[in-house]
C-alpha cells in the first residue's frame, strides 16, 4: 500500500508542480478554472421527473476537472503515506488517504471557481454604463446625426465608447451621462446637469 501511496504522491505532485509553473508562465489554459456552468446544467435536459438527480450528478461532474483530479491524487498519496508512517491499520490508512484526497479535490474546485468569478467580475459590462458619467472625447453630432466618442468610468476602469445623442451637438470636453446602451460598443448620452454655483 505504501508503494501505491508513494506513486500517487510523486505522480500527482509532479503534474501539480508542472501545472503551477505553466500557469505562472501563462502557458496553461484556464478552461477548467470555472469548472462547469451549473446554470446551464439546470436548463439543459431538465426533466421534472428526475431533475434533482440530474442536477446533483451535473454538479458532481462539474467538480471533476483535470486540476481537481490531480490534486486529489496528490493528497491521496500524501495522506496515505502519512497514515502508514504512523503505523495505522491499512483500512484506516486508506480511509484517511481517501478523505484527504476528496477534501483536496473540493478545495481546489472551490478555489478555481472563486478565481473564475473574480475574472468575470473584472470584465467590463456595458449594460452597467447606464447612469455613468464621463466626458466627450470626439464631438458628438446633434440629433443622432452621427457618432462621436466618450470616455466613461465603469467598474473603476476608464473606457472609451462610440456615442450619439438626441440633443444638440456635444463638443469635446462636455460632461455627459449615459442614458441608454445602443449596442455593445455604442451608448446614447445627454449633457450632464452642472451643479449650481453658490456664491
Amino acid at each position: 500500500m505504501q508503494t501505491m501511496y508513494l506513486v500517487c504522491a510523486v505522480l500527482g505532485g509532479t503534474v501539480l508542480v508542472c501545472q503551477f509553473v505553466m500557469t505562472l508562465l501563462g502557458i496553461g489554459g484556464d478552461d477548467d478554472a470555472g469548472g462547469h456552468d451549473l446554470s446551464a446544467d439546470h436548463d439543459i435536459g431538465h426533466d421534472h421527473s428526475h431533475g434533482g438527480h440530474d442536477h446533483s450528478t451535473a454538479w458532481f461532474v462539474g467538480i471533476l476537472t483535470f486540476r481537481t483530479i490531480v490534486a486529489a491524487l496528490t493528497f491521496f498519496g500524501i495522506g496515505g503515506m502519512a497514515a502508514t508512517t504512523n503505523q495505522l491499520e491499512s483500512g484506516v490508512s486508506f480511509a484517511l488517504a481517501t478523505a484527504t484526497g476528496v477534501v483536496a479535490m473540493f478545495s481546489v474546485a472551490w478555489l478555481m471557481r472563486g478565481l473564475h468569478r473574480l475574472k468575470a467580475e473584472g470584465t467590463v459590462r456595458i449594460d452597467r454604463a447606464i447612469g455613468a458619467t464621463g466626458s466627450v472625447y470626439l464631438t458628438i453630432p446633434a440629433q443622432r446625426g452621427g457618432l462621436g466618442k466618450v470616455t466613461l468610468n465603469i467598474q473603476n476602469r476608464t473606457m472609451e465608447y462610440q456615442a450619439l445623442t438626441a440633443q444638440g451637438e456635444l463638443p469635446t470636453g462636455t460632461r455627459v451621462v449615459v442614458t441608454a446602451v445602443v449596442n455593445p460598443g455604442t451608448v446614447e448620452v445627454a449633457a450632464a446637469e452642472m451643479p449650481a454655483v453658490t456664491s
